[in-house]
Formats: structure tokens, sequence, C-alpha cells
């Protein structure tokens, strides 16, 4: 098949399609991580967005539904340089091409990604539109693009979450199990509770590993129902879209913050703790995508190597004085995370618990459950 993309600046690309025939819009951004592919077509973060992978051996070893960290592909379309004849690994399930069309996402191959790259660092992420097909008309795409209204002010919650409650068991895959993720044998010492903004399951994992007893909340869920459940803690995690568009959020996040319950936001669940908190967010250039961005600790001077996706941010300097900058990112010096200087608050912009991707910040999580053991201390006493 054919392959056209347009971005809204009126630059063309044109390429090989594969996987699913048809017309999609979104914002086009670049993601540079050598690893994880799956992981990030599954991401809940990326609905509304053109995804170009900058490596170019992507496809090479398949999927598998263990990696998926969704229900589904959220990305409206992936582009990619080349895309492999076959794919190998022990792992795989189904090869890239059938797995797109089976979710109904085009892509686009053989095209000369590294200059799509240096025209959205150049002009930064901006609304496109990919079709895949026969006797395509360039000019139709070229308009599909300019209609797609972008993701200032939207709010794609909805369209990324099923609005249900319920318990997560599984902890991370090991090669004892072959992959296979299981029920950690741990004893559940804490309760935790996930507003699901578009949570990804390595996220869940990750709790579950550190004897967590998972709740996952849908999205509209009110601080008077959090607090009921009378848990240990509340996360609130990644999901797409703009974040200043989910005034509910805010206000729920700020009353469970004023409780005292300990707060952890995560990526998206950041920029809603800073807006809470009397912060302010900004559309990024061109966002950050990839598995290779240095942060700081500035509590420690220890530098993460750390998974980015994000393209808004709260803006440190709109910060009242009753938070304080724990991390900030050394590619741009944006801010990478903060906490309340009296309430057992914290928020991380990055995703620590990216599966394929460095592992350095998982030890978020544990900062996370050590606010558990401090309440319960100070409870006793």
């Amino acid at each position: 098949m054919d392959a056209v993309l347009a971005l809204a600046d009126g630059r063309i690309f044109h390429g090989a399609g594969f996987g699913a025939a048809g017309l999609r819009a979104g914002e086009v951004c670049f993601n540079t991580a050598m690893s994880g592919y799956q992981e990030i077509l599954t991401d809940p973060s990326y609905r509304g967005q053109i995804v170009t992978l900058t490596y170019p051996h992507i496809g090479n070893v398949g999927v598998n539904a263990e990696d998926a960290e969704g229900r589904e592909i959220f990305c409206a379309g992936l582009l990619v340089r080349t895309l492999p004849r076959a794919a190998s690994c022990w792992r795989a399930q189904e090869d890239l091409n059938d797995y797109l069309q089976r979710h109904g996402i085009p892509g686009m191959a053989e095209f000369d990604t590294r200059a799509l790259t240096r025209h959205l660092r150049e002009h930064g992420a901006q609304n496109g539109a990919l079709a895949v097909g026969t006797s395509i008309c360039v000019d139709t795409v070229l308009a599909a693009a300019r209609a797609f209204p972008g993701l200032e002010g939207a709010d794609l919650i909805a369209e990324v979450t099923d609005g249900q409650q319920q318990e997560w068991r599984q902890g991370s895959p090991a090669p004892e199990h072959g992959y296979i993720s299981q029920e950690p044998a741990t004893e559940k010492k804490h309760h935790v509770l996930v507003m699901d903004f578009g949570a990804k399951r390595n996220i869940l994992r990750l709790l579950a590993d550190r004897g967590c007893r998972v709740t996952v909340l849908p999205p509209n869920s009110s601080a008077a129902e959090i607090l009921a459940l009378d848990a240990d803690g509340v996360l609130f995690s990644n999901g797409p879209g703009d974040p200043a568009a989910l005034t509910q959020a805010q206000d729920t996040l700020r009353t469970v913050v004023e409780s005292g319950m300990p707060t952890f936001g995560l990526c998206l669940g950041h920029q809603l703790l800073g807006l809470a908190l009397g912060g302010e967010t900004q559309k990024m250039k061109f966002g950050h995508h990839g598995a290779n961005h240095p942060v700081r600790d500035l509590r420690s001077g220890r530098v993460l190597i750390t998974s980015q996706n994000h393209g808004f941010a709260v803006r440190a300097e709109s910060l009242p004085d009753s938070v304080e900058v724990t991390h900030v990112s050394l590619f741009d010096g944006s801010l990478q995370g903060m906490r309340h200087r009296q309430l057992p608050a914290f928020s991380f912009q990055g995703h620590p618990e990216a599966g394929p991707g460095p592992h350095d910040a998982s030890v978020i999580f544990d900062e996370f459950v050590a606010h558990f053991a401090r309440r319960e201390t100070h409870a006793s006493a």
C-alpha cells in the first residue's frame, strides 16, 4: 500500500504503508527509545498522537500479549524507517504489521524519519494526518491534518479508561515463570488506590511487587469516595491530553492531599498535582519522548536515566513556597519532580515503571511505600 503523512504546515512525506488502511489525524511526535515499541504503542498517554520512532529496528522482535501496557493500541498511527520482513523472538506471538492491522492503526515505513524528526525539533510537534491505501489524495490528507483540533484543551481520559473499579493482583513477569505475570507471594501489607487516567499496567505490577493490594478507581471518582476506602495511599496515574482541562481531577486531588493521605502523582498525575497546588502547566515545543533522559535528584545529587513521555510540563516558577522542587531534567532544566513541604504528597514526571526502559527511577515507588510506614508510626504515636 501507499502511505502519505501530511503536517499542518504543509510538509509532505511519502512512504510504504503497512498495518490498517485508512486516514487518521493526530499530533505528530517522535520517540528516541531503542526498545519497547509495543509498550509505546499500547501506552494510553499516546492517545491522539502519531508516533515517529527514530530507532531503525522496529518490529524485529514481534509482539506478545504480555508486554502490552493497555488493552489496545492507543496512538493514532506509527511511523518507522523500515519494517523488517520477519520477527525473531521466542516470545513473539504476532508480527507488527498484523498487530497494527488487527487494531485498525495505519503505519508508514520506507521514508526519511531523520528528516521528519529534524523538522519536528525545529518547528515543534504539530498536527498531522497519516493515510494508508491506494489512490491517496494528498490534499485530503493535508486538510485532515489542518482540521485536527490539537491536544491543548483536550480531555481524552474517557477514551482510554473503562470507568470500572477493579482489583489488580499481578506482579512483574519473571524468567522462572516464562515471563508470564503471576500474583506475588509476598504479604499484602498496604492498600493502594490508583486513579486511572490511563494507567500503564506496569505501574500496577510494581505496586503489587512491593506488597500492595491495588484497587484501580475510575477517573471520575470523588474525593469522598477515595477517602471512604480508608486506604494507605493513592496514586494519580499517567494519561493523555491537557492536564489543565481536567478541572474535576484537580479539585479531587487537592482535597485528597489536604486530608493528609499519602499521594503520589505520576506523569499526568504529576501535572495535576502541580495545578492542584496552585501552579501552572504549559505545552512543550516537542515534549520528552524517549528512554535515555537524565534527571537529577536535587536532594541527593544522583542522576537517574529515565523513560519519558509527555508534551505538557509544570512551570516550576509558578509553584508556591509550600512546594519543593526535587527533580529536574538535565536536557532542558524542566521540572521533573516535586513534593509538598508539610503534607505527604509528591510527584514525578517521568515513567519509573517503564518495562523495557531504564530502571533507575523505580526507587520512586519505594519512596511512595515508605510514606505508609511513616504514617503508621505517626498514627501509633
